[in-house]
């Protein structure tokens, strides 16, 4: 069905199609089209017709008229930047997992670590989760540029330690096992950062995880020695996350090698 467009929101559209628009403010809009009471019919109408999509309050989303009545799918790393305009965020998780080539997975959710809100939300119809996190939990991150705008998200040995703290998106500690190992022995990853950022991390059991795990690759008890000393006097945790504490013990690491 053909949208039908009244002339200034022609216009508009015609502008913003112009110089390229992808994200649009309403403040922006009243300083190239002028009266505030307008534009608000404008962007009214402009969402009624799906070309322009809300983000949050007074910022949207521009998608062209040729992208179609269902509008164009906007890239999913531009949004976190703008609900977290102080930078106190980075896209993590399941995101980063496919980003760095750990699983071939698709993922529609977005998670979003920061230190100011937990929620989920529904943007531009992919479904975002706000997960809450102490600002010590914020590091290992880099920024990484599209479309002009920076995004803050975990860097690769990050995106390891995260996870092994969170697996469930690629079938569990069983796979993330095998996917650390794997890029242990990778020349992309750097070891001693990962070992770095791992013996930082406030999952005691998610220290030890990695540990005996970069143990088993063979990583140096050398290179190791900070992880270590950051689980010395620590009760001992189940390596699969079982509930059984049957297994075989490893004193090093403190962890009961459980069934997988």
């Amino acid at each position: 069905m053909k949208r039908q467009l009244g002339p200034k929101e022609t216009e508009v559209v015609a502008r913003l199609s112009y110089e390229g628009t992808t994200v649009i403010t309403k403040e922006q809009l009243e300083k190239l089209f002028g009266e505030s009471v307008l534009v608000r019919q404008i962007i009214y109408q402009l969402k009624k017709k799906c070309i322009l999509k809300p983000i949050k309050r007074g910022v949207y989303y521009y998608s062209p008229l040729e992208a179609g009545p269902a509008g164009a799918r906007i890239n999913e790393f531009l949004i976190p930047p703008i609900l977290f305009p102080k930078g106190n965020y980075y896209v993590g998780y399941s995101n980063m997992y496919n980003y760095y080539g750990f699983t071939d997975q698709i993922f529609q959710t977005v998670y979003i670590l920061n230190t100011s809100r937990q929620s989920e939300r529904l943007i531009c119809g992919i479904p975002f989760k706000m997960i809450k996190v102490s600002p010590k939990r914020i590091y290992g991150t880099e920024k990484i540029n599209i479309t002009n705008s920076e995004i803050f998200v975990s860097d690769r040995e990050r995106t390891l330690v995260d996870l092994i703290y969170f697996p469930d998106p690629i079938g569990g500690l069983n796979k993330a096992f095998d996917v650390l190992q794997e890029q242990a022995l990778s020349s992309k990853t750097n070891i001693k950062q990962l070992v770095k950022y791992a013996a930082s991390f406030p999952s005691v059991s998610t220290r030890k995880r990695i540990g005996f795990i970069l143990d088993r690759a063979g990583i140096s008890v050398k290179v190791l020695e900070p992880l270590a000393k950051s689980i010395a006097n620590t009760s001992l945790v189940t390596l699969y996350g079982s509930k059984s504490r049957k297994g075989t013990i490893s004193n090093k690491w403190k962890v009961i090698i459980d069934a997988s």
